[in-house]
């Protein structure tokens, strides 16, 4: 039995969360205080929120990057963080209106418009953050790129008409969502972890099957993550099996036959 199951078992994970607890390994405290040094920490965290995690962390110990770490060239690649992200989270979460100047697919400036900010949205396909607002003179559903917006600022806005706008968007949203059963073979049940991580940034739901052995995940997700969770189930390959979800078992069918077709392999 390997020693180290236990910490990747998914019944314990499952136990963490619904406690609301969180394992931190030493090495995570170490990591952590080590990056709290770096220039970028002063973005990503208020000076209350840095000042507490550094005094935490006080008796740990400090990495030192200086002779074990360098960098090769390496292609140019996106930045996963945005200095606008911890500004809107507060704003969304105060469920204020803002005021946007922003820059419109085909390069226009949009010039203080007002709106209602819903929820920030990673693209796992463009590597890059989203802001899902409603457009209040417009009356019409935005997601914009953060790397496009200008300037923003709160503004303020009725709780009823914040609700009102909320369900509308919530309603739109369900009618882009898509479902999938996926269905992890008994032989690489140990291996669940690992799936699950490839699944990490979506909602998902583990059910197990006592009687035969075997884990189903329920994963929701938009339409236009569809070729993302393709290309990670066919990262997994043989790990796992669609048992719900049309369009996806369409496209893997689609990709096999062009995967076989190439080698002169009929599979018919």
């Amino acid at each position: 039995m390997n020693p180290f199951e236990k910490i990747f078992n998914y019944q314990v994970f499952t136990r963490l969360d619904e406690s609301g607890t969180i394992t931190i390994t030493s090495h995570e405290r170490t990591w952590l205080k080590t990056m709290l040094a770096h220039p970028a920490a002063t973005e990503a965290f208020t000076e209350e929120t840095r000042e507490k995690l550094q005094k935490i962390l006080e008796p740990d110990e400090t990495i030192d990057l200086s002779n074990s770490i360098f960098e090769k060239a390496r292609s140019l690649e996106k930045q996963v963080y945005h200095p606008l992200l911890r500004k809107l989270r507060r704003m969304i979460a105060r469920n204020q209106g803002i005021r946007i100047t922003y820059r419109n697919k085909h390069g226009q400036i949009r010039r203080e418009h007002s709106g209602s900010p819903y929820k920030l949205e990673y693209s796992m396909v463009k590597r890059e953050w989203y802001l899902l607002w409603y457009h209040l003179q417009q009356q019409t559903f935005m997601a914009t790129r953060l790397q496009n917006i200008l300037s923003v600022d709160e503004e303020p806005l009725a709780p009823d008409k914040s609700e009102a706008i909320r369900t509308r968007i919530e309603a739109f949203l369900d009618t882009r969502k898509e479902q999938a059963v996926i269905e992890v073979l008994r032989a690489y049940n140990k291996e669940l972890s690992r799936i699950l991580y490839a699944f990490s940034c979506f909602e998902k739901k583990v059910e197990y099957f006592d009687e035969i052995d075997t884990y189903r995940i329920i994963l929701s997700y938009l339409e236009d993550d569809r070729e993302y969770i393709l290309s990670k189930m066919r990262f997994l390959g043989k790990r796992i099996k669609i048992i719900v979800g049309h369009e996806l078992k369409e496209r893997m069918l689609e990709s096999s036959t062009k995967a076989l077709a190439r080698y002169g392999i009929d599979p018919s």
